[in-house]
């Protein structure tokens, strides 16, 4: 049991065969005794209660509780019913009455969960050590600050002392303290996981997010979470389809050269271009991007109006007790006072105009690929500047919410140092499962240990290409395939890519006159061969909508495939061959543009 990974997968093979979860949960207590680290929790679950929660989940049942017998944390702004919330300020603290919306999806999932962990106070913070508590200690080097602010829940996971953990994500707090301690933070889309029952940093712009071992199991829990809530004003309907497999070709965009900052940090530059190469090697089209209108966004947060959303928090603490927040985020948020109406609504038109700059840049690729964190700081450096590596720490990560991206910090190969590397993927909002699915292959090719423990990574099993109830599959030919001109217009409409295919060999290939774009036919022959195709899957609500955009002579008709499968696919006209080029004997389209 000592050695048990507390993956997901791992854990559930071991209940399969007979391990109880009172075991399991035992040995999380175990393991939270035997560590050195006494600022991971604010509260522990009495272990008894915990056991009990444990025998009470009924049989080992995966299926209708995905998450039975699963050991998990959350930060302490969550609420928990009957324990107290203190959001790292002790005389802000109050006992809640009942869980939060996200907690309480997770225990109905058969999540037990161990406890309350640390934070830099009020959210406030990406260092991990901004509370009046003992902070906790990196798991991988206690010399570097552990992240913030959701510092406990991911020391934590890290440490292997629970699956999962649960933290919020402003500013990049879901995001950098996984990159400092080897693991997981997945970012949702804004509205996708419930916020009632959090105390807010920014209102607007927070998201609950998720630690774990892999990316997998950060999904998982994400599935679970991911319920619509009528009672949070600020809830989305988010889909939460399967992971998928990668397209064969997708575009990703990298910081320039230029407008990278690593803070003289070469050993931090080398290991992002590493990733850029293996990102490469897996299928991306790499785009380099000038990231200098991402950095004024990410400068809007802490020097404008999204300060006094913060303020909106404390202002009665504040007003009552000035002495009753930690010093750093006192000076932070006191910066409110200092701002009026008008500049709130000065920093909304300038986060436009800047949104509106950015736009194209996003539209142009499928995926944003950006280091999680530019460099690394020590508890001696943050001695001598409390302030300064805090914000350098948010370089990369203090846009993405203002942006309304999703977004997954994920583990790449351990620096030139033996410091973990670290890569977040982001895309636009609801599609998570994007960037996750791109993020576990990313970390398969990783060859890392998880978090602070020497358990290797699970070998995945092969995703099986699955189709939610409201999508339709279509086949794509031509240009609309993964990598080419117009393929973003199904990335646009929530197309997902499933599987690469051959039609039946009864079909011819032609590229039709006119473009750019060029367009191939695809057109029914006895005499024809197989043509390869990518199969997509659209949202069925998005179906007219894309055939709008197909001009004559193609179509959308029924093609059968060479495994005797039909399915919905673009077709040609007869009109449409006049002056076009026969290119069957190629086998596809892209083939035809590589010669």
């Amino acid at each position: 049991m000592e050695n048990l990974s507390f993956d997901i997968a791992s854990l559930h093979k071991a209940y399969k065969s007979g391990v109880l979860a009172t075991e399991v949960i035992a040995e999380c207590y175990r393991r939270i005794n035997d560590q050195d680290d006494d600022g991971i929790f604010i509260t522990l679950t009495d272990e008894t209660a915990a056991l009990s929660a444990a025998q009470s989940i009924g049989p080992f049942d995966p299926i209708t509780k995905p998450l039975w017998g699963i050991p998990f944390v959350v930060k302490d702004n969550i609420d928990v019913d009957g324990a107290p919330t203190t959001a790292a300020c002790p005389a802000y603290e109050y006992v809640a009455e009942k869980d939060a919306f996200v907690v309480a999806r997770l225990r109905d999932a058969g999540a037990i969960l161990i406890g309350k962990t640390n934070l830099d106070q009020f959210a406030t913070g990406l260092v991990g050590i901004r509370s009046p508590y003992p902070p906790p200690k990196n798991a991988i080097d206690p010399n570097i600050v552990p992240g913030g602010s959701s510092s406990g829940s991911a020391v934590a996971v890290a440490k292997g002392l629970v699956s999962f953990s649960l933290g919020t994500d402003t500013a990049g707090s879901g995001r950098v303290p996984a990159a400092l301690n080897n693991i997981v933070g997945l970012k949702p889309t804004l509205g996708a996981l419930s916020g009632t029952g959090v105390v807010p940093a920014c209102r607007t712009l927070d998201t609950v997010s998720i630690f774990a071992l892999t990316v997998d199991n950060a999904y998982d829990v994400y599935k679970v979470t991911a319920v619509f809530d009528p009672e949070d004003a600020y809830a989305r309907t988010v889909p939460t389809p399967n992971l998928i497999n990668t397209p064969p070709c997708f575009t990703i965009g990298v910081p320039s050269p230029g407008s990278r900052e690593f803070f003289k940090d070469t050993v931090q530059e080398v290991s992002f271009e590493r990733t850029i190469e293996v990102i490469a090697q897996i299928g991306g089209r790499v785009r380099e991007i000038d990231f200098a209108p991402f950095y004024d966004v990410a400068n809007l947060l802490y020097e404008g109006a999204w300060v006094a959303e913060r303020y909106t928090v404390v202002e009665e603490l504040m007003a009552q007790r000035p002495d009753a927040l930690f010093p750093v985020t006192n000076d932070i948020i006191s910066e409110a006072k200092k701002l009026s109406a008008a500049d709130t609504f000065r920093g909304i038109y300038k986060l436009q105009e800047l949104k509106r700059l950015i736009e194209p840049l996003i539209e142009a690729i499928n995926i944003i690929c950006v280091p999680t964190i530019p460099t690394f700081y020590s508890l001696e450096d943050m001695k001598k500047d409390p302030v300064g590596p805090n914000s350098r720490l948010g370089t990369y990560t203090n846009f993405v919410n203002l942006l309304d991206l999703c977004g997954i910090a994920v583990p790449v190969a351990p620096r030139s140092d033996g410091r973990p590397g670290s890569a977040t993927l982001l895309a636009r909002r609801s599609e998570d499962s994007l960037v996750a699915s791109l993020a576990a292959l990313l970390h398969q090719q990783s060859n890392v240990t998880l978090g602070a423990t020497n358990w290797t990574l699970p070998e995945r099993k092969p995703l099986v290409p699955s189709t939610a109830k409201d999508e339709i599959l279509i086949a794509a030919v031509g240009a609309h395939m993964s990598g080419l001109p117009l393929n973003a217009e199904l990335v646009k409409l929530g197309g997902r890519f499933q599987r690469k295919a051959k039609t039946a060999p009864t079909y011819r290939l032609y590229s039709l006159n006119g473009g750019p774009p060029f367009r191939p036919g695809l057109m029914r022959d006895k005499k024809g061969q197989s043509i390869d195709l990518e199969i997509w899957s659209l949202p069925s609500h998005q179906f007219g909508t894309f055939l709008k955009g197909i001009p004559a002579p193609l179509g959308i008709g029924t093609i059968t495939l060479d495994d005797g499968n039909e399915v919905k696919s673009f077709i040609c006209e007869a009109i449409g061959l006049e002056g076009a080029k026969d290119i069957t004997e190629f086998g596809g389209w892209r083939n035809f543009l590589a010669s």
